[in-house]
Formats: C-alpha cells, sequence, structure tokens
C-alpha cells in the first residue's frame, strides 16, 4: 500500500498495534463510494462503530489530511483529480432554458 508508511499503529508506533489498516482504509472509502450510512457497512469489515470512532480520530489527529496531501502530490495520481476544469456538463443539465423549435401549421391541419 503506497500510504502504509502515512497511517498510525504500525509496528514500534506508540500505542496499539492496527490489526489491519487496508481493510479499515477499504471500509472507509466503501462507505464514502456507497454513501451508505456507517451501521450499512458490510461484516466483513468489522464492527461498524468501532470504524466510525477510529475514522474520527484519524480525522482529529490528521492522518487523513496527510494521505491526502501525500496522493495530491503524486504525479502518478493526477487521473483521479476531477474537477470542473475537467469535466463540464451540458447546459441543459444546469437547468437552462430549453429553446422550442417553432412550428408552422401543416397545410392540411390549415386547410381543414
Amino acid at each position: 500500500m503506497r500510504i502504509e508508511h502515512l497511517l498510525p499503529g504500525k509496528d514500534g508506533d506508540v500505542g496499539v498495534t492496527a490489526k489491519d489498516n487496508r481493510l479499515f482504509v477499504e471500509a472507509v472509502l466503501y462507505h464514502y463510494r456507497s454513501g451508505i450510512p456507517w451501521r450499512d457497512l458490510p461484516d466483513r469489515f468489522g464492527d461498524p462503530l468501532n470504524i466510525h470512532k477510529r475514522f474520527s480520530r484519524w480525522a482529529k489527529s490528521g492522518v487523513w489530511e496527510r494521505v491526502f496531501a501525500f496522493l495530491a502530490a503524486d504525479a502518478d495520481n493526477e487521473y483521479a483529480m476531477i474537477d470542473s476544469t475537467i469535466v463540464r456538463a451540458h447546459q441543459y443539465s444546469a437547468g437552462a432554458k430549453k429553446k422550442r423549435a417553432k412550428t408552422k401549421p401543416s397545410d392540411d391541419l390549415a386547410a381543414g
């Protein structure tokens, strides 16, 4: 894992050695990609309450900020950074008024 050196809980770190940082990071990514509540995480990730507590601790201690800064600085990761300078929506998707085609009555209807 490219971010392994940035994550707490390694051998030699102060505190408890993490059981499985990779599984935890996958659980967090799954949560945000799917948009589900923490409590609905699949059982394979473990206890959702513990995952959320650990996520919050990492957020407060700046772990996620360091990880995102590292990934953003990596030139090989540019393809994953998508913003409005790359992606454009069609003008109608933003709620612009559609122009109605001007139609003339057909000759058959005008004659009748």
